[in-house]
């Protein structure tokens, strides 16, 4: 008999963050995350997400085995400030039994009918940087540590379930020799004298944490008119600094300025940490942490963790500037592959952005919906 448990205890959480490691552990794609950093996100002390929302998780087992899992998130910042009667879900993960999926399911619809809110959508996280959406194409594509992986049979449960797709996303990848260098440093310099603006670039991270803030402002900005995206709160920056920036590279970090040194663009590029991170399998002591450290130094494939442009600088050609300043840092670095971290297909000008790039599509993946009334 398959019956749910809801996660009270510290054992039972363990349970819900350890599920996957147990249902991928045959997978050459999936990326196991951190254990201790994904039950710190589940800690109201640790993770200031969880200050705007109400999260439930639920385990769902079978003769005491756990075979599924569902994170429900309501957040109420989304659902008072911007009117948006969402119930959200995420870290929802199944066996092939259409049973399973749907005892979950059941879970979200009945606290989303509770909470008088109008739809359900999922699986995405507490904010617009957590993961987001069901792998739909691309399975054999190993993930990355900010993206979601499962099997080909949850699309499946999820229409068979009657819910529906919502928002698309696709990541593409690009290699470095097809970037034409020149291009770029021409076009830099235009834009730089016809704009008065100039590149900024770091080699400390001290000095990063120092200007993260305003990086993390025009993030906002950037990508305010976006359909459902949800700012970035102060707590959610200190938040954002220790568990990402501390691991990039200041070098992969840019950003463009005006005349009155006030950013108006900016990029973020990770190295790869996948296969570290497969390698560690979930575990930073007592070696795992040498991994990690060996891929920020020497991997030769980076993820293009974010990119924000002001408004008014959107159409100006700043991006060839961020372009020719990381064009030179990797070419010194020897990198090989540069990857892109899932975007909303319908987020046309960050598309247009990579046009010269020759970009091949990699993986989609999608968010679904179902109205609960």
């Amino acid at each position: 008999m398959i019956y749910l448990k809801q996660v009270i205890e510290k054992e039972d959480l363990r349970k819900f963050v350890m599920f996957p490691f147990e249902l991928y552990k045959n997978s050459k794609f999936w990326v196991p995350p951190i254990i201790n950093q994904e039950m710190d996100s589940f800690n109201e002390d640790l993770n200031p997400n969880l200050k705007d929302s109400k999260v439930e998780m639920f385990l769902a087992l079978e003769d005491q085995k756990v075979i599924g899992r569902i994170a429900v998130i309501i957040n109420w910042y989304e659902v008072k400030e911007q009117n948006t009667n969402k119930i959200r879900f995420g870290w929802f993960d199944f066996v092939d039994n259409y049973n399973v999926s749907k005892i979950l399911l059941e879970k979200v619809v009945e606290i989303g009918k509770a909470n008088n809110l109008e739809y359900m959508e999922g699986p995405m996280g507490f904010s617009n940087l957590d993961k987001v959406g069901v792998l739909t194409s691309g399975f054999d594509v190993i993930g990355t540590m900010i993206t979601n992986y499962n099997y080909d049979y949850f699309k499946s449960h999820y229409e068979k379930h009657g819910l529906k797709v919502e928002k698309t996303f696709h990541e593409k990848t690009f290699l470095f020799e097809d970037i034409d260098t020149e291009y770029y440093e021409k076009m830099s310099r235009i834009v730089k004298t016809r704009n008065n603006l100039k590149e900024v670039n770091f080699y400390s991270t001290k000095k990063v944490m120092s200007r993260a803030n305003e990086m993390f402002d025009l993030f906002n900005k950037s990508y305010a008119k976006l359909s459902s995206f949800v700012k970035i709160t102060e707590e959610q920056k200190e938040h954002m600094k220790e568990k990402f920036l501390s691991f990039v590279n200041p070098e992969y970090i840019k950003f463009v300025e005006n005349s009155e040194n006030k950013i108006v663009a900016f990029a973020i590029i990770m190295p790869s940490f996948a296969k570290a991170l497969q390698k560690m399998k979930g575990k930073l002591m007592p070696f795992g942490f040498l991994h990690l450290l060996h891929a920020k130094k020497f991997n030769k494939d980076v993820t293009l963790y974010l990119i924000g442009i002001h408004p008014e600088y959107q159409k100006l050609g700043v991006t060839a500037i961020i372009f020719n300043s990381f064009i030179q840092t990797l070419k010194n670095k020897g990198i090989k592959i540069c990857r892109r971290t899932p975007e909303l297909t319908d987020n046309q000008s960050i598309d247009k952005i990579w046009k010269n790039f020759s970009p091949k599509l990699i993986k989609t993946r999608c968010t679904y919906k179902k109205e609960l009334h």
